[in-house]
């Protein structure tokens, strides 16, 4: 007993210590407050669109909260930081972080704050871990938006991002090995970089120079996408495919040295292992076992790590639209999906999942004994356990969260934007609840109580692109040093096997990142704040865990994650300003979005969805409600390809069956568009 209260009293005191040391972290975060938000006030994007000034609408947010959103770090790593402030474009003298080509691939430049001083584009930051600045993203760099009307550019905060993420890396890589490549480019950015003061001389910077376009072109590698068998499906802009690249971040960090051999062995010829095993070998018996394919890769051809990456990957190519964020900590479920339960301490986990995708630096490593982090991880009690070290800032990924509870949804901005028909807009809320409102529940925005509960819908019943929720069911990974730990599901503990439930690694991953307190602090400290974070995201979430709403196929002991092979549909306010619609982004406006998909025996002269039209454009078309899809050289959409299907979702066409089997008959153009008109006022 007495043992008992001395463990109450030791937790209770670091709780207390967190707090006061949470508090004192916070005094100085929001005094950067410029009234524009760093944005620049005027410019011409990169496909023509003019703007001549910024306008911010009311979601709930001061000046000083929108840029604490997009300049608070959240742990991510992508690459050191003064390579970013000087690395070149592979083809310019002009640097990469330029203005022009940060718009190019859909990121949102931004002029120098207090908090920005370099003036980083909205949602990229300065990082620290282990004594080293890095350039990572926040989650403003998926989750900000920009629409521009009349030359009038509308910021929406949590709006998804127009951002081109995949070639943004792919010309990343190039960038990087030029520069290593030539002569002229090279010494220019040694000279650059060493003037910023994070590197002593040249042969520290080459180093680096050569590991972080290894590993940056190993990720693009990693994340491409395959052959005919599983089409290519590029993603554009306003799109990544998040779970497919986190659960590649996760396969390649729990690697075993024993997984790794027996992988070579099987995609190696005889003679070719033979080869690389020489060189191999001694890294795969360090005891340093972390970035393994990162260290063999230097060892191996283009070719065998290709097939090596076929062998131990999956392909990341179901892109789906970023989300948006307003409303987000009042879910019960998160994700497009619903595979997260926003419960307890969901959203914590929820959060490390993201930014394991968003290159935090993951020193992942088996450690002899157990410790009190594995425990509380739900490791078994072995010999060894797995020490989940990482640069995630967990106490920042709380803060996010929490701050995004004053984030409300835009409305729709008559001052700029034609104004609302009122005719239209009550016939409109009658369709509305007719066909949309049994799936589609309606919540006051701005009620601090809200809670959104989350409608799943088979993807059977829906009838959408089903790629990505095959994708997340189905995906297997090799377990690695993770094998033969538990994982808890809905229905009963899983056993990791030799391959896995890529769902299930990412699930324990996870959750031991939480419990394993920051290595780059002292340590009362970083239990002191651990214990405050995990308390105060537990009790102050007034989310709690509870049973899925809809119409899906519920998980069992033969399906653990039968669920998931759904999609949820959830409150529409502010869907106005989250073009395109469904969740792979094929369907480019709402009004597009109530007519039927084209269909062999379909009539030539009919309206239907357009299988083709292009994105990028941030040139908004109030009339249909979305952005400009044709006349500019932006992403080619085709929605024949798995994973960009456009079919599925046809109430309003009469094609698709309410939640009790009815179809409603299809609403005709003027019905169409009154409906539409009432959606613009959400």
């Amino acid at each position: 007993m007495r043992l008992i209260k001395w463990c109450v009293f030791c937790f209770v005191g670091l709780i207390g210590i967190g707090m006061i040391l949470g508090m004192a972290s916070r005094l100085y975060e929001f005094h950067d407050d410029d009234p524009d938000r760093g944005a620049l006030l005027s410019g011409i994007d990169k496909f023509g669109a003019r703007f001549s000034r910024i306008a911010y609408l009311n979601q709930g947010w001061s000046a000083a909260d929108s840029l604490w959103f997009y300049n608070t770090s959240q742990g991510s790593n992508l690459l050191p930081f003064s390579f970013f402030l000087m690395l070149e474009q592979a083809d310019s003298v002009n640097l990469f972080r330029d203005d022009r080509n940060i718009d190019r691939y859909g990121y949102l430049p931004q002029r120098a704050t207090t908090r920005n001083p370099n003036g980083l584009p909205v949602g990229m930051v300065k990082d620290e871990y282990q004594d080293k600045a890095y350039m990572g993203f926040t989650c403003a760099a998926c989750h900000t938006t920009q629409i521009n009307y009349d030359h009038i550019g509308i910021r929406i905060d949590g709006g998804p991002a127009n951002a081109d993420m995949e070639n943004f890396m792919i010309d990343l890589a190039k960038a990087l090995f030029v520069t290593l490549e030539t002569e002229e480019k090279r010494n220019r950015f040694i000279a650059n970089v060493i003037k910023q003061k994070e590197y002593d001389n040249a042969n520290e910077v080459i180093a680096d120079l050569e590991k972080y376009a290894l590993r940056i072109r190993a990720y693009t590698i990693i994340n491409f996408p395959r052959d005919a068998k599983r089409p290519l499906t590029h993603y554009g802009y306003g799109r990544l495919d998040a779970f497919g690249r986190i659960y590649n971040r996760v396969l390649e960090h729990i690697m075993s040295a024993k997984q790794m051999r027996e992988l070579l062995t099987d995609v190696l010829s005889p003679d070719e292992l033979a080869d690389v095993m020489m060189n191999v070998e001694p890294i795969l018996n360090a005891t340093d076992r972390d970035h393994l394919l990162e260290r063999i890769q230097v060892y191996l051809t283009d070719k065998q790590i290709i097939r090596l990456r076929n062998k131990m990957f999956n392909p990341a190519d179901a892109p789906v639209s970023y989300p948006f964020l307003w409303d987000v900590p009042y879910h019960d479920f998160i994700q497009w999906n619903g595979r997260v339960a926003n419960g307890g301490l969901g959203p914590m986990a929820r959060n490390a999942g993201q930014v394991i995708g968003v290159f935090a630096t993951l020193d992942w490593q088996e450690k002899q004994g157990i410790s009190l982090s594995s425990i509380l991880g739900g490791q078994s009690y072995s010999s060894t356990h797995i020490d989940f070290q990482s640069s995630i800032d967990i106490r920042n990924v709380r803060r996010v969260e929490k701050h995004l509870r004053k984030l409300t949804s835009p409305v729709w901005p008559e001052h700029i934007l034609p104004p609302i028909d009122k005719t239209r807009l009550m016939n409109g809320t009658r369709l509305f609840a007719k066909y949309c409102a049994s799936c589609h529940v309606q919540i006051n925005p701005t009620a601090a109580d809200r809670r959104v509960v989350a409608k799943m819908i088979s993807v059977a019943s829906v009838g959408t692109d089903s790629k990505m929720a095959e994708n997340s069911r189905g995906f297997l990974g090799y377990s690695g040093i993770l094998q033969n730990q538990y994982v808890a599901t809905q229905i009963g503990n899983l056993l990791l096997q030799p391959q896995a439930p890529a769902v299930a690694l990412l699930t324990l991953a996870t959750r031991n990142v939480v419990t394993t307190p920051d290595p780059d602090k002292w340590f009362l400290r970083r239990w002191a704040e651990r214990s405050f974070d995990l308390a105060h995201t537990f009790f102050d979430n007034e989310v709690r865990p509870s049973l899925k709403h809809g119409l899906y196929s519920p998980d069992s002991t033969v399906e653990p994650f039968a669920s998931i092979k759904a999609y949820k549909a959830r409150p529409l306010n502010g869907i106005w300003a989250t073009a395109p619609y469904l969740h792979n982004g094929s369907v480019p406006t709402l009004y597009d979005l109530m007519l039927p998909k084209k269909r062999a025996n379909d009539p030539n002269d009919g309206e239907y969805r357009p299988d083709e039209f292009r994105t990028g454009s941030r040139e908004f078309d109030p009339i249909k409600v979305g952005f400009r899809i044709d006349g500019y050289e932006g992403f080619l959409f085709r929605t024949s390809i798995w994973g960009n299907g456009n079919e599925g979702h046809e109430y309003a066409s009469g094609r698709s069956p309410q939640l009790d089997g009815t179809y409603l008959p299809a609403l005709s153009k003027e019905e169409r568009l009154d409906l539409l008109e009432y959606l613009k006022s959400l």
